[in-house]
């Protein structure tokens, strides 16, 4: 039975728990080996927390054996970005300047995941302080694809990602700024919810952005990141049994979101559209020119915050940083005040025309990215690709954490392309119930 343990969904081994079939302890054990193991491990996790897995596998074993279980996914082990604090185990956000940072308490998701009864495998790479969307990181360590181990497997969550596609983790949690949980995601052939800013707590989770910072789960289905978001959240997960395509009315974005799709995204996102049409769904299509303007602005919010925080670090010791990404922090440098202001408050004014356009529809869907993952050695070997490609990567889900809304990515027929669910702020649990039907949709069921 452990042999298939690897391609389990959370909720399924979280059943097996709930039912006698599986062992918390021996569940940890299968994955702390195959961790150890596998031979791009140590490109995925940063650090494993083993003792940490052991006592909460054998607490959660505890637990099931009296009949005392906390919910389906206690017993389950997980993985963690490198960027949620951890009780005496480094945090160092995928970034030399970091190096040796280690907080003395975990960061309230975690402290309350902890307490849900999820087990804690440890902690994955991640693009440097979470400003880039392709997973590159030539400084700590470039996670593997699933799809093209020459490729990159997407970022921030990069991984995050890697864990679960690999099988080292049967779910991760990850934070999602412009597209950091959704990006490597739909590269990674995983569901993937950005949850409304806001809405999960942020103490204790390494800011980019905090007006943008998010926290969601990569997974391998639709109810594992509903449990997943329960879990971060203590509270119980959303009924998704009344899930239908039935009644759901989408709108295609066709502002921006279509523009320079590659073939195989494109291919991916057309053949998404016409089984969610075949499952019953009605999809319409339709521009939103405020996307424009919202785009425009981007660039100074995003940059502006990130270089207000990140600044003075960066500029002690900037060598230790890939160029890249070092110099987009700095574009945040020369952003004015009164720019920065204006732009936010013109962003609150688009955000209630986007809820005005978008009232009548359940959501809003785009391909998750425009592009497949880039090969990693020309993006290091050529700076102005990468810029080209990331900001390419980043567009359209971008356009989801400018208009402040929770995303779920989903993956199509065509390996590494996701499609993208955006709906209203703080309508996760209505949008996971409609994801999880329309990704029986997708799997023709």
């Amino acid at each position: 039975m452990s042999k298939t343990w690897a391609n389990m969904t959370a909720a399924d081994l979280g059943s097996e728990i709930g039912k006698g079939r599986i062992n918390p302890v021996d569940l940890a054990e299968f994955f702390i080996d195959k961790i150890a193991s596998h031979a791009a491990a140590k490109r995925i996790f940063a650090r494993t927390t083993i003792p940490r897995a052991r006592g909460e596998a054998m607490a959660a074993a505890g637990r099931a054996k009296s009949g005392q279980r906390r919910g389906v996914l206690d017993g389950v082990p997980i993985s963690w970005k490198d960027l949620f604090d951890s009780a005496d185990v480094a945090t160092e956000a995928g970034s030399a300047l970091l190096r040796g940072r280690t907080p003395s308490a975990d960061a309230e998701v975690l402290q309350t995941a902890t307490r849900e009864g999820l087990v804690c495998l440890g902690k994955t790479h991640m693009t440097e302080l979470a400003f880039s969307g392709l997973g590159l990181n030539p400084v700590t360590a470039t996670p593997p694809c699933i799809n093209d181990e020459a490729a990159v497997p997407g970022g921030s969550s990069s991984g995050a990602a890697a864990s679960v596609a690999f099988g080292l983790a049967p779910a991760a949690i990850g934070s999602d700024t412009g597209g950091s949980v959704r990006l490597p995601s739909a590269w990674n052939d995983l569901v993937g919810l950005k949850t409304t800013s806001g809405r999960v707590s942020l103490r204790g989770v390494v800011p980019l952005c905090e007006r943008f910072d998010t926290v969601g789960p990569l997974a391998r289905s639709v109810q594992d990141c509903s449990l997943l978001l329960a879990a971060i959240e203590g509270r119980k997960p959303a009924d998704l049994t009344a899930a239908t395509m039935g009644s759901a009315r989408f709108l295609v974005l066709q502002t921006l979101a279509l523009d320079d799709l590659r073939p195989a995204p494109a291919k991916g996102f057309d053949d998404a559209l016409a089984r969610l049409s075949r499952a019953g769904a009605r999809i319409e299509h339709g521009h939103i020119p405020e996307v424009t303007e919202a785009m425009a602005l981007a660039g100074a919010l995003f940059t502006a915050e990130a270089y207000a925080i990140w600044g003075p670090t960066i500029e002690a010791d900037p060598e230790k940083m890939f160029g890249p990404v070092r110099e987009r922090f700095r574009g945040g440098a020369t952003v004015k005040a009164t720019d920065y202001i204006a732009g936010w408050r013109r962003l609150e004014v688009l955000r209630q025309i986007w809820a005005q356009k978008t009232a009548a529809y359940d959501a809003v869907l785009l391909p998750t990215s425009a592009i497949l993952p880039p090969n990693a050695a020309q993006l290091l070997a050529d700076h102005a690709f990468f810029t080209a490609e990331n900001m390419l990567a980043l567009r359209n889900t971008r356009i989801g954490n400018l208009f402040g809304l929770c995303v779920l990515t989903l993956p199509t027929a065509e390996a590494s392309c996701g499609i993208s669910f955006m709906a209203a702020p703080m309508s996760e649990d209505r949008l996971l119930r409609l994801g999880f039907a329309a990704e029986r949709a997708l799997n023709g069921l």
